[in-house]
This record gives structure tokens, sequence and C-alpha cells, in this order.
């Protein structure tokens, strides 16, 4: 039986792939539910050191499963607690990415689309085929993006973002690499490659510093410039005192590579 999300190991990267292609990988109730239960999986498994996100078939992800949406009308209070639901739990979805101790990588092509976007805005890096398109598109069946907002706003400058959120137009892979979306740009047919060399440059680095790094990243961004500095700062000290980091400054130092134990 295939599985909604699967999970291919390759050495220190897990390529996790939404495999629903006849939804355009939608995120549907289940759809969320594997992609909660993937992270999870992921999340507590030391061996896995980079995660790549992608999708089957034609598209990398067009949002939410607008049928079921349409059929939670249906519920007795109008809706009201199904939409609720709905949006939590992908909102719990999306924050998970983030607070994973593995770097995520989202391998895009074709669309993402509204929440598809908000998939690749909440993942840490991106690399997109030519040809892909990226919107948040609501606002054309009169429902504004509000929840994709907001990872879209962390990432693209906010004339850009209001401007894609407002009109509902799509932007294409070049211009979402000039505003900030994704870090890469390939052909079509180099995608998987691309995307496993940049997986694969991370998978080489030191685990311990990338996960702490990944958290400090992401702590210090909320914060004020003097809070960042001394947030940062005890991290640094912390990073600084561990085995592997004394071995990776001997090692930089004799021009050799270093012996990690990690």
């Amino acid at each position: 039986m295939t599985e909604l999300v699967d999970l291919e190991r390759r050495g220190v990267v897990a390529h996790l792939t939404m495999n629903a292609p006849g939804s355009l990988n939608a995120l549907s109730d289940a759809m969320l539910a594997a992609l909660k239960a993937r992270f999870t999986e992921i999340g507590g498994d030391p061996s896995t050191k980079v995660v790549v996100l992608k999708g089957a078939g034609k598209a990398f992800c067009a949002g939410h499963d607008l049928k079921e949406m349409q059929a939670g009308r249906e519920a007795p209070d109008k809706g009201r607690a199904y939409f609720a639901d709905l949006f939590a739990r992908c909102a719990e979805v999306m924050q998970m990415i983030p607070a994973l101790p593995q770097p995520v990588i989202a391998e895009v092509h074709g669309i993402a689309t509204a929440a598809g976007c908000q998939l690749v805005a909440s993942c840490d890096l991106a690399v997109a085929a030519e040809g892909t398109r990226f919107g948040v598109n609501g606002v054309n069946i009169g429902l504004f993006c509000s929840t994709p907002m907001v990872a879209l706003t962390r990432n693209v400058p906010r004339k850009v973002a209001f401007e894609m959120l407002a009109t509902g137009e799509f932007i294409d892979a070049v211009r979402a690499r000039e505003v900030g979306l994704v870090n890469r740009v390939v052909p079509h047919a180099g995608l998987d490659a691309a995307t496993t060399d940049l997986a694969e440059t991370l998978g080489a680095k030191l685990g311990a510093a990338v996960k702490i790094g990944k958290r400090a990243f992401y702590d210090q961004i909320t914060l004020d410039l003097a809070a960042a500095y001394e947030h940062t700062a005890a991290v640094m000290v912390e990073n600084m005192l561990w085995r592997d980091t004394e071995e990776g400054l001997a090692a930089f130092i004799e021009k050799r590579k270093p012996d990690w134990a990690g």
C-alpha cells in the first residue's frame, strides 16, 4: 500500500514525498496527519541529518483541499469548528518544520499555491525547478490567504508579499529566487540532483553544530538586537566547548579533515 507521505532514506538524508498526485498533493486532513507523523518520526531520529520535502506528480502542493473545505461547511455550526480545527492543525504542521533539529529543504516543481506556498516558505531552504509557479491565490475565490501570509511575510519583502496576497497573481521561480522565497533555480531535469547535492553538503557538516545553529537562528530572529547578541553569544560559548569543535579547529589549523565523533 502506497504511503501518503513516502519516506526514502539516502544515507543521512531523509526524502519525504507527498504522494497524492491526483489532488496535486493538496493538504487534506489525511495529508496533514501524515506530514505530522513523518515530522515526528524524523525529529526523533538522530541518524537523519537533513530532510528533503517534495511532491509526486505534476506539482509540489496545491494548498488546502478545497473539496474537503467546502464539505466542512455542512457541519451543524456552519463549519466554524471544522475550519478552526483545520487551520490550527495546518499551523501546527508548518511550525514543526523550523522546530525540527534537521534542516528541511523544499524540492519544488510545478506549482506551490496557497498553503503549498506556505509550506515552501516554512522550510529552511528551497530548490525550485525552472518554470515552477508560486502563489497565494485565495483572494481569487474570495478567501484571503491569511495563514499562508505568516510564513510568506517572514521570507519576502512586505510589498512583494502584499502584492502576491492581494492580487492572487503567480510569480515564477526566477522571481521567487530574487525575492528570497527559494535559494536556487535549476533545470527540471536536474532538480533531484541539485537538491541532493545541497542536502549532502549540509549532511557532511557536524550535525550537532547545525542543530544548535538552526535553533539559535529561529530563536534570535524575534529578539531585539541586544537580546539577539546575548542569546547567540551563549550559544557560541556552548558550541565552542564541545570536543568536536575543538577537533574541527585543530584540523583547520593542521590542514586536515576533522575526526568528529558526532
